[in-house]
This record gives structure tokens, C-alpha cells and sequence, in this order.
């Protein structure tokens, strides 16, 4: 594998993001849309993303191969010490390491943050099928998150029912008396 380099997404960087995202809306059920946003709703997505959280992308040779990016868990002030993250590579660049570059430099992101808990919301199939497989799941415990609920058929695509999992995965100290989280600066 040649060496991938993960900067910090831009708006311009949404066509190509798109593009990669757009894969897993039309032909999996690893995201539960069933039509991929049009580029200006996905440019407002990482807009709203952006003025709080990091947005990354893993790029090789000045191609975005990848992207991952932290969102709010729930949007309440109390949980402001936890993310929900989301990633999606390139359908040909799996496999080869740059998921686990994204997530590490993302983690290390939201440590500077003050963020402690980390989330992914990940569907699952009760038996693997063309359009989900478990490989989600895998790789998010490969990186030291684990289950915490399952809500079963709860998901409903390609006429067929999906489970969905939540894994966590703590990476902070959780004091009393905390600070407050602070919002992510790209510059």
C-alpha cells in the first residue's frame, strides 16, 4: 500500500465524498438512506459537522480514498463528552489499513476536544447477505470498541430487515467536576 495522508476535510472535498458515500446508499445496507443526498444537502451535512467536529480524509496520490467524521451523540448538553463517528472508504480501498488510520487520527482529534465516550451506530445482519455483512461490527472491535445494545429489525432495505448495533468505546478519564468540551478547530 502506498502511504495515505489524513487531513482535514473541506467543503470542496464534497463531491468526492459524495461520491464514495453514494456507493454504500445504492448498493448495501451499511447506511440506511435509501437515495443519496443531493451534493448541496450533503455540502449543509458537512457544513453543521464542521462547526463543532473534526471531518477527515484520507487521501493517496490526491484522491480521497476515505472519510470519517464525529458527530453529536445526542444533542443535549450532558452528553457533550461523547461522539458518535461515522467513516465510509472508497468500496476498492478497504482492507489495506486506511480505516484505522482515519479512526486513530480522528480519536486523537476529539481526545484535544475533551470528548471521552466514542459511539457507532452499526447495522448488522442476523445472517450476512450481499448487501451487510458483519465486517463493520469486526472492525470497530478490532479498534477496542464493544457492543453495548442491539435493536433487532429495526432497519428495512432491499426487502429485507436489518439489526442495529450501538459499540462504544471509552477513551478519557471521567472526573467530577469535568471540563467542558471544547469545539473542534481545523487552522
Amino acid at each position: 500500500m502506498n502511504t495515505a495522508a489524513i487531513r482535514d476535510a473541506k467543503i470542496e472535498d464534497a463531491t468526492r465524498i459524495l461520491e464514495i458515500y453514494r456507493y454504500y446508499v445504492e448498493h448495501t445496507a451499511i447506511s440506511f438512506e435509501y437515495v443519496a443526498p443531493s451534493l448541496q444537502e450533503f455540502e449543509m451535512r458537512m457544513k453543521g459537522i464542521l462547526e463543532r467536529y473534526p471531518y477527515l480524509v484520507a487521501e493517496r496520490d490526491g484522491r480521497i480514498l476515505g472519510y470519517a467524521y464525529a458527530h453529536p451523540f445526542v444533542e443535549r448538553a450532558a452528553y457533550d463528552w461523547s461522539a458518535e463517528l461515522t467513516i465510509y472508504l472508497d468500496h476498492h480501498a478497504q482492507k489495506c489499513g486506511l480505516g484505522r488510520m482515519l479512526y486513530e487520527a480522528l480519536e486523537e482529534r476529539l481526545k484535544e476536544m475533551g470528548i471521552l465516550n466514542l459511539y457507532a451506530c452499526i447495522g448488522t445482519p442476523e445472517k450476512e447477505d450481499e448487501y451487510l455483512t458483519h465486517n463493520s461490527a469486526d472492525f470497530h472491535a478490532h479498534l477496542g470498541f464493544r457492543k453495548v445494545g442491539t435493536f433487532r429489525k429495526c432497519g428495512y432495505k432491499f426487502g429485507r430487515w436489518y439489526d442495529m448495533i450501538w459499540m462504544e468505546k471509552l477513551i478519557g478519564e471521567h472526573p467530577a467536576g469535568q471540563a467542558p468540551v471544547l469545539k473542534w478547530n481545523a487552522n
